[in-house]
């Protein structure tokens, strides 16, 4: 398995073996991530998350999901190199934030976005409280 640095090492080889970093600008990048994660997208539309869950198993969807997800995950780490962004550090900062912003007493079970969570209380319990438990 290779890691997301290695990853993004080989596609910025790929890249300039073909002489595209003259297109890809930050914005130019950034727009191909939101395009192809509309393709990504498309693969759901009109379909009921039943129908989603039985088309897990069919290989055809399966690849064109992967092929989907792999476009997705290949503009993001160009996005990010070109902006000098580590990936899992970011993705461990904001997960830190989200800690803070959905404790686990308020947002368990819940679909509310953190501003809709009580101001009050959001971030001032360590101990953590399920109602299940």
């Amino acid at each position: 398995m290779t890691d997301l640095a290695t990853l993004q090492q080989q596609l910025i080889h790929f890249r300039d073996d073909r002489n595209w970093k003259q297109f890809h600008t930050l914005k130019n990048l950034i727009i191909s991530l939101n395009l192809e994660a509309a393709e990504l997208l498309e693969l759901t539309q009109w379909k009921t998350d039943a129908e989603l869950a039985a088309l897990k198993s069919d290989s055809r969807f399966r690849e064109q999901l992967q092929d989907e997800c792999a476009d997705v995950l290949l503009y993001l780490l160009q996005v990010a190199s070109d902006a000098g962004i580590d990936l899992l550090q970011a993705a461990e900062n904001k997960m830190q934030k989200n800690a803070l912003r959905y404790p686990i007493g308020q947002a368990y079970g819940s679909a509310k976005k953190h501003t809709e969570l009580n101001p009050a209380t959001t971030g001032s319990s360590d101990t953590p409280h399920r109602p299940d438990k």
